[in-house]
């Protein structure tokens, strides 16, 4: 049986190191304010996953005082120390452990993690884009099944699961198979970020659809839209998503209409900006 009305707040994409203040400071105020049932932050909460980069994020994190769940994303994966990258990847995230790959359980709701970052992929380099291994993916699979039947599940990942570019470049490995499993099993939606532009997209799978959700930034690594997070109001079957933003952009005009392959490096002062709403042309992955 279905829980009351439930408000969630999807933010991704922090990236301490090159945080934009302001809207960090925003969005905590909204928290602290709002209280929303949970928070789910899906990755890159660094921008080179330094250790003072780690710090940073964690007490702001930590600071919240509501329930949250963090994924990882491919740059809070050491990128100078190889040692560290292979051995042990996760190991600065120490002093939110509690919260890293966390379900959250809800009244009548589940938010389920699924790892899209790895250490390598030997398909190609950089390693920035996603890779939903067998193993993350049974995993998931495992803690959405073990839910009763009527349970409502959202599924947070750092990567969008989207497999192919429109020009069939290889951007999710597994995404496919990956999306056909989460629809198979009803699924409301993937939470994800990576991309720095908000969207709410329907996949079309060989099990049915799928609803895909992207947060943007909340730092100064801005794409085509302003700072913003994500405002996911959950009653019954109706799922409702407001791209929330200081410069009062309304939603639709927020979402992009395609998955791009990357976000793009920050803007150089005095370079314009794209119109919000559009996708800039994709440029090589940066990791």
């Amino acid at each position: 049986m279905y829980g009351g009305r439930l408000k969630l707040f999807h933010l991704s994409d922090i990236h301490f190191g090159l945080e934009d203040r302001l809207a960090l400071d925003w969005a905590r105020a909204c928290i602290a304010r709002e209280k929303p049932h949970a928070v789910a932050i899906t990755g890159d909460l660094t921008m080179r996953a330094r250790h003072r980069e780690f710090r940073a994020a964690s007490a702001w994190i930590s600071g919240l005082e509501v329930p949250v769940t963090v994924e990882v994303g491919n740059h809070d994966i050491p990128y100078f120390n190889l040692y560290e990258r292979f051995l042990g990847p996760y190991g600065r995230f120490k002093a939110i452990k509690r919260m890293v790959e966390s379900e959250l359980d809800l009244p009548g709701l589940a938010v389920v993690p699924l790892r899209t970052t790895t250490r390598a992929q030997y398909q190609r380099f950089p390693w920035s884009n996603g890779w939903v291994t067998g193993k993350a993916l049974a995993q998931c699979l495992a803690a959405i099944d073990a839910h009763p039947e009527g349970t409502r599940i959202l599924v947070a990942a750092h990567h969008p699961l989207t497999e192919r570019r429109h020009d069939g470049k290889l951007l999710t490995i597994n995404g496919t198979r990956a999306m056909e499993a989460l629809a198979g099993r009803k699924v409301m939606a993937v939470l994800s970020g990576h991309i720095h532009d908000p969207f709410d997209l329907v996949a079309e799978t060989a099990a049915g659809p799928l609803r895909m959700i992207g947060a943007g930034t909340l730092s100064r690594r801005i794409r085509s839209t302003p700072p913003s997070f994500n405002e996911i109001l959950i009653d019954g079957d109706d799922l409702r998503v407001e791209a929330r933003n200081l410069e009062h952009v309304a939603t639709p005009d927020m979402q992009i209409a395609e998955v791009p392959e990357n976000a793009l490096p920050p803007r150089e002062p005095g370079e314009p900006v794209a119109p919000v709403g559009t996708v800039p042309p994709v440029d090589p992955p940066v990791h």
